[in-house]
């Protein structure tokens, strides 16, 4: 099978060949068509000629090119895919330049398939032996390509998913995210979905007065921050139908954006942290930026109320930090100096026990 092919490529190379050294012989026009569409004059004699020895040399030389081609497929299986790549690149780049430099050179040797033929050969074996040659290089540079190409989808996811910050319901009433907002602690976009829009206005018109209150605290906030901040705000308008809860809409929405949820909820801060979603607690940061209490340290507080616990007072800082008093039920509604014991830190907030130092002078 092989063989016939090459002497079919012999038969057709060697009869474009004769066509070719006709034309270059006969100045002349000698393609004539009769009126049965049979090719007449000397073409038809060159083409036959060239066909035949094309056919004869393809023949005599079947054997080798076969063998030649086999040690070729052999050695091309056994080199590195660097190589590979390297020389087809370069064969590929030889051929190009064959034919961007072939109407040019055409002009002057005159209109063949010769010429085509041996510049395709030419520039074709020499950009091979350059690719093979540079092949470390080539090599080399697709690897800084690869690696750019790989780090900056990485940035540009990462810049995503911080640009975007969906508030929640909470965190709205709650209304310290405004004051966070105009210190310019919060960067990027405010997301505020339309579920939560519509929560809010159903909260605002509810006929419990705590609530309808506080759905209107939180819209004033959210017109606040439109209108007198100078942060950028987008209002979410989809819609998750086949989800029925609000949480687990921020949830999906903060997957889609590639956003973080800015709340107070300590159930959605838990959700969310079982799901992969980042989270901006805003207890988090009023916990952080408190002034820190350590065990040790004496304070004055007012014991306002009972505690939970048998003879337990609690008193509060000014921040809203709650103290739990050992002992402190016998001293309500007086101020006293108290020693800290120790501080609990949740997302929740956080809680500071401590005795009285009355107890401590007295043991």
């Amino acid at each position: 099978m092989m063989k016939r092919m090459i002497q079919l490529a012999g038969l057709l190379f060697g009869g474009l060949a004769g066509l070719e050294v006709q034309g270059r012989t006969n100045g002349i026009e000698s393609w004539t068509q009769s009126s049965l569409g049979i090719w007449q004059g000397t073409s038809l004699y060159y083409f036959a000629i060239g066909a035949l020895f094309g056919l004869l040399v393809a023949s005599m030389a079947a054997g080798r090119i076969i063998r030649f081609m086999q040690r070729g497929i052999e050695q091309t299986a056994e080199m590195p895919m660097k190589d590979l790549l390297a020389g087809g690149g370069g064969l590929l780049a030889g051929l190009l330049l064959s034919v961007l430099l072939y109407p040019a050179v055409s002009k002057l040797g005159g209109p063949g398939l010769l010429i085509p033929a041996v510049m395709s050969l030419f520039f074709g074996y020499l950009g091979l032996r350059i690719g093979l040659h540079k092949k470390d290089e080539l090599a080399a540079a697709a690897t800084v390509i690869l690696e750019q190409r790989a780090i900056q989808p990485a940035v540009d996811e990462t810049s995503g998913f911080e640009e975007h910050k969906i508030l929640d319901t909470s965190v709205i009433i709650d209304g310290r995210i405004a004051d966070i907002c105009k210190t310019g602690f919060i960067e990027g976009t405010l997301v505020i979905p339309e579920f939560v829009l519509e929560e809010l206005q159903h909260i605002a018109d509810s006929s419990d007065l705590l609530k309808r209150n506080r759905g209107r605290r939180g819209l004033d906030i959210l017109n606040k921050i439109q209108k007198e901040l100078d942060v950028r705000v987008l209002i979410y308008e989809g819609d998750f139908e086949e989800i029925s809860e609000v949480d687990s809409k921020l949830v999906k929405l903060a997957k889609v954006l590639k956003g973080k949820v800015v709340t107070n909820d300590f159930n959605l801060n838990k959700v969310c942290e079982l799901q992969g979603v980042s989270v901006l607690n805003i207890n988090d940061l009023a916990n952080a930026v408190k002034p820190v209490v350590l065990p040790g340290e004496e304070i004055i507080v007012q014991v306002i109320k009972d505690g939970k616990e048998h003879g337990q007072g609690v008193a509060y800082l000014d921040d809203g930090t709650m103290i739990v008093v050992e002992g402190g039920r016998d001293y309500i509604g007086t101020t006293m100096e108290v020693l800290v014991t120790s501080v609990l830190q949740t997302s929740a907030g956080r809680m500071i026990f401590a005795k009285p130092k009355l107890l401590e002078k007295a043991l």
